[in-house]
């Protein structure tokens, strides 16, 4: 979700058009003026140009001063920037406390990735008590979205029972969710219930197929998981479980 437009804010279009058309020194002379007049979204592209060193020396001190000052003004983005430079110690010093404060602010706007790191903070207990139950919440909110991370993870939460009663159905739905969209560990997931039983018929072809798909994309567990389910299938099987798995399309 995007957040709203401020007044103003379509004066940075010719800039970020040359941004993104990689003319950074164009972009930079657009930019630097609005945003020194407070324009939010020309703050959150100097705070990124700042930050990546696409047009000036990479100093992040200063994409630190001008994503604050977007995200002040309610940006999104540049709220969930400056949570993550001080989730990841980048250019300032960590504090948990403080990212979840920019997390919180952006989340409550809708914004779906941000959201879903939120969630991350109160299943891992990053600058706020662990809370399972917060977490579920969280991770619902992105995943009905559509973020497929935040599917993945919200599936674990129903499949182990934590924050709220175990249910196999649940995980089920949200794994196929995200597996449907490419996510690699809700593939092996998804698998891993198929081969068990859980939550849904036993299905080595299935099994297989989706955990090979996630093994292709460099998952080690899935690839050892491919391999267990192989030793169970017969030839036909494991050339039926490859050929589905060939032909497999993400959803957009």
């Amino acid at each position: 979700m995007k957040g709203p437009q401020r007044a103003g804010d379509a004066q940075s279009l010719p800039g970020m058009a040359a941004y993104k058309r990689g003319e950074y020194r164009r972009a930079l002379r657009k930019l630097r003026p609005l945003a020194e007049k407070g324009e939010a979204a020309a703050q959150l592209m100097l705070g990124t140009m700042n930050e990546e060193g696409r047009g000036v020396v990479q100093n992040f001190l200063e994409a630190e001063k001008w994503y604050r000052l977007s995200a002040e003004q309610g940006n999104v983005k540049a709220q969930l920037r400056l949570g993550m430079m001080y989730h990841q110690g980048k250019g300032v010093l960590q504090s948990y406390r403080e990212a979840v404060k920019w997390y919180r602010m952006a989340a409550e706007q809708g914004h779906a990735k941000t959201q879903f790191n939120l969630a991350y903070m109160y299943e891992r207990g990053k600058g706020v008590s662990q809370s399972y139950p917060d977490a579920l919440f969280w991770y619902r909110r992105a995943a009905e979205q559509g973020f497929a991370l935040a599917q993945s993870n919200l599936g674990d939460l129903h499949y182990y029972g934590r924050g709220v009663a175990q249910n196999f159905d649940e995980a089920l739905k949200w794994y196929k969710m995200a597996a449907e969209k490419g996510n690699a560990p809700a593939q092996s997931n998804l698998g891993v219930m198929y081969f068990h039983g859980r939550g849904v018929p036993k299905n080595f072809v299935l099994a297989h197929m989706w955990n090979n798909l996630a093994a292709a994309q460099g998952n080690k567990r899935a690839k050892l998981i491919r391999d267990t389910v192989s030793k169970q299938m017969t030839p036909e099987q494991i050339v039926e479980a490859q050929t589905m798995a060939s032909e497999w399309k993400p959803k957009p």
